[in-house]
């Protein structure tokens, strides 16, 4: 915690209790504001910010509870601790109905005051950090949210938004596992469409007769099964947008059809011959890159023209691995909440291992990553044990010293390396043993040279 950046206000209109308190916070280190009387404490708290707010809770015209209740209408996420003189039971419960952090009664230990300041305003900065997690959350359709404090990302995000408000055809490049159809999403949610269907469809899942048919639907007795008429997703889609996940993915033959219909803006049913009018939003998706794919005759020219109006290129994970501690909070969250697990983090030690590692996958590795982490464990932590293995062998490829960076010595190395199999071990310096190669006289003997713990076990 950075005292210093922690700002409190204190109220008592005893000027020796006052002072006194006042003195013992600022050599602990806070930034303390202090004053004798609750208006005055209201019009500070009408001009800053605080993050703990300290009152007596009898004084005159503004008592401490008009002091609470002015500091949580002004800034919700300020805690305010409560002093008296007066300790009731009732006052006490009072207080912490009306939002009080705790309650201390005069006379007071400074101990039992530092210990409840320091909890308090850990609280207040986990609002803080919560505050700024959900500030880097875009909620797209349901539950479904896109995180990033990455500035790459917040431009690309910012250049969707802008592009949404057009009506203009989008096609998303980059990896697979970036998070192409989730831009696609907020693309719709803060379009002029976004009232109207959002409807997605992965071009490579299907056979071209079925994709011509999931797209363009089918009229009643057009095929063998046909019992009814069916509308495609274009159709379907009508007055919102149509997501095309790996467009390139099309045969020549079915992107002249998609052409017409965006040249037309209209389709036909296989087995008609009436035509429908369609108003809808194009965005697709590819992984290859689509320019290539042009020049190398696997894409329509004209087709690419049409669909590529704006084109936004998403980073791999690798590129923006400031993300990582972000993502890897949301994804703890996630799996957490659904699993009913309590799981809070990751250590310190895996934190390491993924800012290192390469993700080919990309986010939806991490992912991954993460919900396997989740259901391994039982602690609240996970560990680099709950690592798939190849991770885990990332550990021990990679250790470096951390003042310096260098590569270490032997003896380092191979101290690492005990550690990291008792770790594995769970500290069974019988199986350690077995698994280092060395039997258990030799282990102790290496441990003691390290002077690491050699106790039995």
């Amino acid at each position: 915690m950075n005292k210093e950046a922690n700002r409190l206000l204190v109220v008592d209109d005893e000027e020796v209790a006052l002072t006194n308190l006042v003195y013992v916070l600022k050599k602990e280190g806070y930034s303390v504001t202090g004053c004798m009387s609750g208006p005055d404490a209201v019009r500070l708290l009408e001009k800053h910010d605080y993050d703990l707010v300290i009152t007596d809770l009898k004084m005159e015209k503004v008592d401490g509870m008009g002091v609470l209740g002015r500091a949580k209408e002004l800034h919700p996420d300020t805690e305010v601790l409560m002093i008296t003189g007066y300790a009731t039971v009732d006052s006490a419960i009072e207080a912490m109905k009306a939002g009080a952090f705790h309650y201390i009664a005069k006379p007071y230990k400074l101990d039992e005051v530092r210990k409840v300041v320091h909890e308090a305003l850990e609280k207040t900065g986990l609002k803080k950090e919560n505050k700024k997690l959900r500030e880097h959350l875009k909620v797209f359709y349901g539950e479904t949210r896109l995180v990033t404090n990455n500035p790459q990302m917040l431009k690309l995000l910012r250049t969707a938004e802008q592009v949404a408000q057009t009506d203009s055809n989008v096609v998303l490049c980059g990896e697979s596992g970036t998070g192409k159809e989730l831009v696609a999403r907020l693309i719709h949610s803060v379009s002029p469409r976004k009232n109207g269907q959002l409807l997605s469809i992965n071009c490579g899942a299907f056979s071209e007769e079925l994709l011509t048919n999931e797209l363009f639907g089918h009229e009643k007795g057009a095929f063998t099964g046909a019992t009814a008429m069916k509308k495609g997703l274009i159709e379907m889609a009508d007055g919102g947008t149509l997501f095309l996940d790996e467009v390139t993915e099309m045969s020549l033959t079915m992107q002249v059809k998609l052409l017409r219909a965006l040249q037309e803006k209209e389709i036909l049913r296989v087995g008609s011959t009436t035509p429908v009018k369609v108003d809808v939003r194009f965005i697709s998706a590819t992984n290859r890159n689509l320019q290539e794919e042009v020049q190398a005759g696997h894409f329509r020219h004209d087709l690419y023209f049409r669909i590529n109006v704006v084109s936004l290129t998403l980073p791999p994970l690798v590129d923006r691995k400031d993300d990582i501690p972000l993502l890897v909070s949301h994804f703890l969250k996630k799996y957490a909440t659904l699993t009913g697990k309590q799981v809070e983090s990751v250590s310190q030690e895996v934190l390491d291992i993924l800012m290192r590692y390469d993700f080919p996958g990309n986010i939806r590795e991490l992912e991954n990553i993460i919900e396997r982490g989740v259901a391994l464990t039982d602690r609240p932590v996970i560990e680099a044990s709950h690592l798939p293995d190849d991770l885990r062998g990332m550990a021990l490829k990679t250790f470096r010293r951390k003042d310096s960076g260098e590569i270490p010595t032997l003896d380092e190395q191979e101290q690492a390396y005990i550690l990291w199999v008792l770790q594995e071990t769970a500290g069974n310096k019988t199986l350690a043993a077995k698994m280092l190669g060395i039997d258990r006289v030799s282990l102790w003997r290496k441990l003691k040279k390290y002077g690491l713990e050699a106790d039995e076990a």
